[in-house]
């Protein structure tokens, strides 16, 4: 049986869970507030515009973004409706198919990030000042695995 958390990490792990979830809720309601898609919007068109060729195949994409295959699928469903993605056959994989940005889906990014940068540099950035090398240095750790 594991051993039981100390309750100073238990608490750090419940700030950073609140912290994120503070933050992410108020960048969702800003870009609800301006009549702009969610969030998750913007991930997935980010992913797809940095992407070489602006493309990614679904399941690279649902890693970028961190979502289920599922979760993703009905989002792609919802973006590419609105016109600002394109889901086309990977030659050679009957099943494969890959996303890419259109025009359309780089300037509704254009209109997101504004709405995003300002939320992150008012709610986020103010409280990194001191500590901004080594909270990056720990998260690039944890990601890391």
């Amino acid at each position: 049986m594991p051993k039981h958390m100390p309750g100073a990490d238990l608490e750090v792990w419940r700030t950073f869970l609140n912290a994120h979830a503070a933050v992410i809720g108020r960048i969702e309601s800003e870009l609800a507030a301006e009549n702009l898609p969610p969030l998750g919007w913007y991930d997935v068109l980010w992913a797809l515009y940095r992407a070489p060729k602006h493309r990614l195949r679904m399941g690279e994409l649902a890693d970028h973004v961190v979502l289920s295959r599922t979760g993703m699928t009905r989002l792609v469903d919802r973006i590419e409706a609105a016109g600002c993605l394109r889901r086309s056959a990977v030659e050679g994989d009957r099943r494969g198919a890959h996303a890419t940005i259109t025009p359309a889906g780089i300037r509704l990014l254009r209109q997101m990030w504004p709405v995003y940068e300002r939320v992150v540099a008012e709610h986020f950035v103010p409280h990194l000042r001191r500590n901004r090398a080594a909270l990056r240095a720990a998260l690039e750790r944890i990601a890391a695995g």
